[in-house]
């Protein structure tokens, strides 16, 4: 069953439907900054290395396959000699254990502007290559479905398909985006936007003007920053960051209300998303953070919606080593520390 509506959505992927998919985006969105907005590209002045691992509706995987799963890698720094920030980003998104796979590779880079002692601009553009590959004879197509048999005969064997094969099954397309992000020493918000060439990922060969081309998906973003404890050069300051954030691309969105809390070693968090139709997940947080290394773990519950207790929800992991959290470089720079509010993202 899984299997035929994971096919059927891939349906909908191709040109000239009215339907598309939407970029996946994390719970634990502030590992993965360079997925939201490129002009975060340099928060820390060392290096920062992240990655994160999404297994979503593992109920709904068979054959000892995941239903959908996304991974996300970056590294990224600031040159204070540039007075910009540098990254690369690979994200990679699995649907039906190998039947859509889609891999984007981009470099990132973002501009700091310094309005004042207090108030910071960051510019920041993308841009990189989109790969799309499907598993043609994996899939199901309407005329294959049989009201009896489903998509095989009554021996076994699949029923013949007059959907015709692609040339290609593989579309590498080239993709940019760019994005703001304003903040001072306790507030951030910011917009990116991302497809701004609408570029076309279909399989057939068909008239340009009769393809709409990937959605351009706009991010709206923000949060704040509380200190709660004061920390010293031996131990970091306790915080807490409520934050919000909105994406929409085509007809299809989403909402993510809700707060980071962390207290030195130990951080926790929660937060409400809504589609734009419905209620989908609450979301629920714990991580560790020790020097240069944080790991977090997050579930989503599925709620509000018919798909509430029949998916398994949503397991995420990640792994974040930023080296400007050492305790060496905190003993040696605690004097000029960051004046900004995104103790968060590192």
């Amino acid at each position: 069953m899984t299997r035929h509506i994971l096919q059927l959505t891939l349906f909908f992927l191709l040109p000239g439907s009215v339907a598309w998919a939407q970029d996946p985006l994390f719970s634990q969105f502030y590992s993965t900054p360079l997925v939201v907005n490129p002009a975060f590209a340099g928060t820390a002045n060392a290096p920062r290395i992240s990655a994160t691992y999404r297994n979503q509706w593992p109920i709904h995987a068979d054959d000892g396959t995941t239903a959908y799963s996304t991974y996300a890698a970056s590294y990224e720094q600031f040159v204070p000699a540039f007075n910009s920030g540098f990254g690369v980003m690979v994200l990679a998104d699995d649907a039906g254990g190998g039947l859509m796979k889609t891999t984007n590779f981009a470099a990132t880079y973002a501009y700091r502007i310094s309005l004042n002692d207090e108030f910071t601009v960051k510019l920041g553009v993308e841009g990189g290559f989109r790969q799309s590959n499907v598993d043609w004879d994996r899939l199901v197509f309407l005329d294959q479905l049989d009201p009896i048999t489903g998509p095989v005969d009554p021996s076994g064997n699949p029923n013949p398909s007059n959907e015709i094969r692609p040339e290609d099954l593989t579309k590498t397309i080239f993709d940019v985006g760019a994005g703001l992000l304003a903040y001072n020493s306790q507030y951030y918000g910011g917009i990116s936007l991302r497809h701004l060439t609408t570029p076309d990922e279909g399989f057939y060969a068909t008239n340009s003007g009769l393809v709409d081309g990937l959605p351009l998906r706009m991010s709206v973003h923000g949060g704040a920053q509380f200190i709660v404890k004061e920390g010293n050069k031996h131990q970091p300051a306790s915080f807490i960051s409520p934050n919000i954030l909105f994406a929409k691309q085509g007809d299809q969105g989403q909402v993510n209300v809700g707060a980071y809390y962390n207290m030195g070693l130990v951080f926790v968090g929660g937060w409400y998303r809504h589609a734009f139709s419905n209620p989908d997940a609450v979301i629920a947080l714990v991580g560790l953070q020790y020097d240069i290394l944080k790991i977090g773990y997050s579930y989503d519950f599925t709620v509000g919606s018919e798909l509430a207790g029949t998916t398994g929800g949503a397991h995420e992991i990640s792994l974040v080593l930023n080296f400007d959290s050492s305790e060496n470089f905190r003993k040696k720079n605690f004097a000029n520390r960051y004046n900004d509010c995104f103790k968060i993202f590192r």
